[in-house]
């Protein structure tokens, strides 16, 4: 699990970092007051950008640190894993119908339509993320037990 654990968490922190620096932009900038659904998702993704951010850095930390540490558990990152998954897919999923849907075709390469489309596809992002490692870490308890089981001592 050593392996590659620290490379996941540190992909979800930054990746996180990426999107607190997008949504903070979004949130400081909307000035031409589009619906309060729009700036309530952007708050979303905010929070779940310092959330994420915080949380993997902390997990990261204890990963590297060896800390025996209760917060530092498997159970303890899968649920977080779970919930943060959760959070990052509602966001994303109801934040697509608000930004507009489609594509960017003819936009200027720094325009608020691919800002957006990126806040959401980062969004998609830390989702596919956190499922991954909830599951490389699922993989990894299946097969230490396996593992277990076959020693002498069972």
């Amino acid at each position: 699990m050593v392996g590659y654990h620290p490379f996941l968490f540190t992909l979800i922190a930054l990746v996180a970092m990426a999107e607190l620096g997008l949504s903070a932009f979004w949130v400081h900038n909307i000035q031409h007051d589009p619906s309060s659904r729009f700036k309530s998702l952007v708050i979303l993704f905010l929070f779940n950008s310092v959330w994420t951010t915080l949380f993997a850095g902390a997990y990261l930390f204890w990963i590297i640190d060896g800390a025996l540490h209760e917060l530092a558990s498997i159970g303890s990152s899968g649920i977080w894993l779970a919930i943060t998954a959760i959070l990052w897919g509602v966001a994303a999923g109801l934040f697509h119908p608000v930004r507009g849907g489609g594509n960017c075709n003819g936009t200027p390469v720094i325009s608020p339509c691919r800002e957006t489309l990126t806040l959401e596809a980062i969004g998609w992002t830390e989702m596919g993320l956190c499922i991954l490692t909830l599951l490389a870490a699922c993989f990894w308890v299946r097969t230490s037990r396996r593992s277990y089981r076959g020693s002498y001592y069972v």
